[in-house]
């Protein structure tokens, strides 16, 4: 079985490489293009219009809970309860020192080592008990899957709960039916709570097992029955195939990596594409929208660079856009571990 790769950000490869050649999130190895040619990008245009209101820097912040929890950082590591199991991965910004003792980070169930090149939970090390690839989880009362992926990855960003949250207060206080699309949705957590919410969720990931690990995750949350449409493709040819057709979303919600290839190869590269895709993401609006959420993470960038994009994009549209950081708090000792950039235009 291949592994997961990092894809949850991919809906061109992202996460799991979204369908074609899979690349982990926030790698910075640059596809080779030269198979496929790219599209002609769209001709962009400032719009007319009074700017949105701005509201930043906005700090989106998720405590210790118990469904998951930062208990330590530091020295390059992050020690984290996921349900029963506690899970030491690697944390480049965690530039500080440990605040536990040695102890506490001992106890650890698994350790991703990154010592090997081998597929499925081969990066992975179990000090106490051998773990099995997957295991239950939940988030707010939803069920899902835990896994232990080659890319250290485990199915789920906590920090986007911030997000979630938002967008069900969202559907729940528009009170008519909402159409919710899901680019690069990776294992579907923000399609499940949308869609308990109540909405009518499109979920467009580039690769095959992002799109059947969410598959599980909505029978293992009992969501069988709410209407999710289940799609693999490249996220930016099916933006523009639904601005053809004439199909129109209330909520939209894109989390591109900084690179990535889609399930023919399709090349993505976040500076470079990131304006024609927001700009499409406004092209594909009901007259009534709720909100446009963009989250960008493992970029060389402020987050005012996004915040400027979405403000020229909904230019003329109202609403506020806000923008600023996701951040996890720490148990030990408090500190606040930033995540992803992030900016969201809301009607």
């Amino acid at each position: 079985m291949k592994p997961f790769r990092d894809k949850r950000r991919d809906s061109r490869s992202h996460q799991p490489a979204k369908g074609g050649a899979e690349q982990p999130r926030g790698t910075g190895t640059k596809p080779d293009d030269r198979s496929v040619p790219k599209p002609t990008p769209r001709v962009l245009s400032l719009r007319d219009g009074a700017l949105p209101v701005e509201h930043l820097p906005l700090i989106l912040e998720v405590a210790p809970n118990a469904d998951y929890a930062l208990l330590d950082s530091g020295a390059g590591q992050k020690l984290e309860q996921y349900g029963p199991y506690r899970i030491v991965r690697p944390e480049g910004q965690a530039i500080w020192q440990k605040a536990l003792p040695a102890k506490d980070w001992d106890r650890a169930d698994a350790i991703f080592t990154g010592d090997t090149d081998e597929e499925g939970i081969g990066r992975w090390r179990f000090p106490r008990t051998p773990l099995g690839e997957t295991w239950p989880m939940k988030h707010d009362g939803i069920d899902y899957l835990g896994r232990f992926t080659s890319f250290r990855h485990v199915g789920v960003f906590p920090e986007q709960a911030s997000h979630w949250d938002h967008m069900a207060g969202l559907i729940a206080a528009a009170k008519r039916p909402v159409k919710v699309l899901n680019l690069f949705g990776y294992t579907g957590l923000a399609s499940l709570v949308a869609a308990r919410a109540g909405a009518e969720v499109t979920h467009v990931d580039a690769s095959k097992k992002a799109i059947g690990w969410a598959r599980e995750n909505q029978e293992m949350a009992g969501l069988s029955q709410k209407p999710i449409r289940w799609i693999v493709d490249d996220a930016m040819k099916f933006a523009e195939r639904e601005e053809r057709r004439g199909s129109r979303y209330d909520i939209v919600l894109f989390d591109p990596p900084a690179y990535g290839r889609g399930p023919k190869g399709e090349v993505w590269q976040l500076f470079e594409d990131l304006p024609d895709l927001t700009d499409l993401c406004r092209s594909i609006l009901t007259p009534k929208p709720i909100a446009v959420v963009l989250t960008a993470y493992s970029i060389r960038a402020s987050f005012f660079a996004i915040h400027a994009l979405m403000r020229d994009t909904f230019a003329g549209m109202g609403g506020t856009v806000e923008s600023g950081e996701l951040i996890i708090r720490e148990k030990s000792a408090g500190r606040a571990l930033s995540t992803s950039l992030f900016s969201r235009w809301v009607a």
